[in-house]
């Protein structure tokens, strides 16, 4: 089986709709791929009617941005939770008002130096989806500004830009403890892929397994393989599960779908511990 356990749609900042990341998954020669666009799931619906079209199973999921007390970012996948729980959606939707107020914010100190309007970057955003920096990042490629993508996040949208404007985010064991509480399975997306930023230490791993951490995506392009040694002697001295996957974005990374996989032994077992919801054939 060929399983790819991290991917996103246009609900979040994919540039494929659901249904068409189907699609791709099934072109790809996928057997399952889990949906998991960022603090949404607005994409279940459209995706899962998708599912039964192509043939690919679906596993629903979701991204959650969440932020360490030293203010370092942490990306938790939670997979097959119920998406009406109260207490996580609670959460979700607090943070999502938080994007929304900062990319605001992030625009309007932007429009002092660049051509560059709300109604611009609004333009990029699909009906219900979660608005972040991607959004204003093409909105910059449409003007002109910059070529693509990478370009406005490696200058103008990097968190050392005088246009950085911090939100609000969960801490990782929060977001742990209400995925558990919710039926969900939650995975530690990308946990060093420093590239991106600063990384959490051991504290904070330890922390999120008391929490009710289930894995790690160790096989991730953006994990260095010095990073994978240490995530899996984590992984095999805490018992964690072990996934790969690619982080998919369509047109808005050059992340190719099933470039890493999950082993269908770990599939199973995050199909048995998820609670909340079901994968859908």
């Amino acid at each position: 089986m060929r399983i790819d356990l991290h991917a996103h749609s246009n609900v979040s900042d994919g540039t494929q709709a659901p249904a068409d990341v189907m699609e791709s998954a099934a072109a790809a020669g996928l057997d399952v791929i889990a949906l998991t666009d960022h603090d949404s799931t607005s994409g279940w619906a459209e995706a899962a009617a998708a599912a039964r079209k192509t043939g690919v199973a679906l596993v629903p999921g979701m991204e959650i941005s969440c932020r360490t007390a030293e203010g370092i970012s942490v990306h938790l996948l939670s997979y097959l939770h119920d998406p009406a729980h109260s207490g996580l959606l609670e959460e979700i939707t607090k943070a999502k008002d938080a994007r929304h107020t900062r990319a605001q914010r992030m625009v309007t100190l932007l429009s002092e130096d660049y051509p560059l309007t709300w109604d611009d970057v609004i333009h990029h955003v699909a009906p219900g989806a979660t608005l972040g920096r991607p959004h204003i990042a093409d909105a910059l490629v449409a003007a002109g500004v910059v070529e693509d993508r990478a370009e406005a996040f490696g200058s103008i949208l990097t968190a050392r830009s005088r246009y950085w404007v911090q939100h609000y985010a969960p801490e990782p064991a929060l977001a742990v403890e209400l995925v558990r509480a919710a039926g969900g399975v939650p995975v530690f997306a990308h946990p060093v892929a420093s590239a991106r930023g600063r990384i959490v230490g051991e504290q904070t791993y330890r922390e999120m397994i008391d929490a009710g951490l289930a894995g790690l995506e160790i096989y991730h392009r953006d994990n260095p393989e010095e990073g994978r040694a240490f995530l899996r002697r984590i992984a095999e001295r805490y018992g964690l599960l072990v996934t790969g996957s690619s982080d998919y974005h369509g047109a808005g990374k050059p992340n190719v779908l099933g470039e890493n996989l999950t082993s269908a032994e770990v599939f199973a077992r995050i199909e048995e511990l998820g609670t909340g919801s079901s994968v859908i054939r």
